[in-house]
């Protein structure tokens, strides 16, 4: 199947009425995190189904896609890139890995990373050993790269890859990307950072609070928000009261 067949097949799947809501939803008006992105108005559960009809769709056909101007179409690359991903070797799984960063140009909303980021850069990272916190530490590394990086969704894409490790119980190093994002300016990564710190501490509740009572002055109070949301009302209220 060639990509223009399937970009075809999604521009008549949309719908003016979802498209204009998805344009609000997602800030695309002048100066807003989305700013210009154009959407044709396709529910997530509806490209997801999609990706079934085009099963045998390959990277190079999702690599095209990816570039398109249309939101959902990228998506849908992003999911293939995903379904790809599961069933391939590992050679395969490394390559697919280097197109996602090498086209992180078009990943360029929080949707996009949140749904392919762990499944892609976490896992192939994880896959090869390649958690060395050292070379973290020392700014090299990919996902030093990312965290350093002046794309907003660079960094997510960091963020968003430590929920592998976190899965894998893999924390020391998730930790230190939560760190080096402490003073970020932008609340994209306030909230995805809070989310990764929550579901660590699903996993190990002593970790969650030492870190936050190490870093509880430097950090977000959305972050923290987010990071909290789980304990009971008088836990939040005690790690709030020590932001204050």
């Amino acid at each position: 199947m060639h990509h223009k067949d399937i970009h075809k097949y999604l521009v008549n799947l949309g719908n003016p009425n979802i498209a204009e809501h998805s344009q609000r939803f997602f800030k695309t008006g002048p100066g807003e995190y989305g700013e210009g992105d154009i959407f044709l108005g396709i529910r997530m559960p509806v490209i997801r189904a999609t990706i079934k009809l085009f099963k045998e769709a390959d990277l190079a056909t999702a690599q095209s896609l990816l570039k398109s101007q249309y939101h959902e179409i990228r998506i849908f690359a992003l999911l293939l890139m995903v379904t790809l991903f599961k069933k391939s070797s590992f050679d395969e799984q490394a390559n697919i890995y280097k197109v996602y960063l090498a086209n992180t140009q078009y990943i360029n909303n929080w949707d996009l990373v949140d749904c392919s980021a762990h499944y892609i850069v976490g896992q192939h990272l994880l896959n090869e050993g390649l958690i060395d916190n050292d070379l973290f530490t020392k700014g090299q590394g990919t996902l030093h790269k990312l965290v350093k990086s002046d794309s907003l969704w660079e960094r997510r894409i960091a963020v968003l890859a430590s929920f592998q490790f976190i899965r894998a119980h893999e924390f020391k190093l998730s930790l230190n990307i939560y760190e080096a994002l402490l003073e970020d300016p932008e609340d994209l990564i306030h909230k995805a950072v809070g989310w990764m710190l929550r579901e660590l501490g699903k996993r190990d509740r002593e970790l969650l609070e030492a870190f936050l009572k190490k870093h509880i002055n430097h950090m977000p109070r959305t972050m923290l928000r987010y990071a909290i949301e789980k304990f009971t009302k008088e836990e939040r209220q005690y790690f709030l009261t020590l932001k204050r």
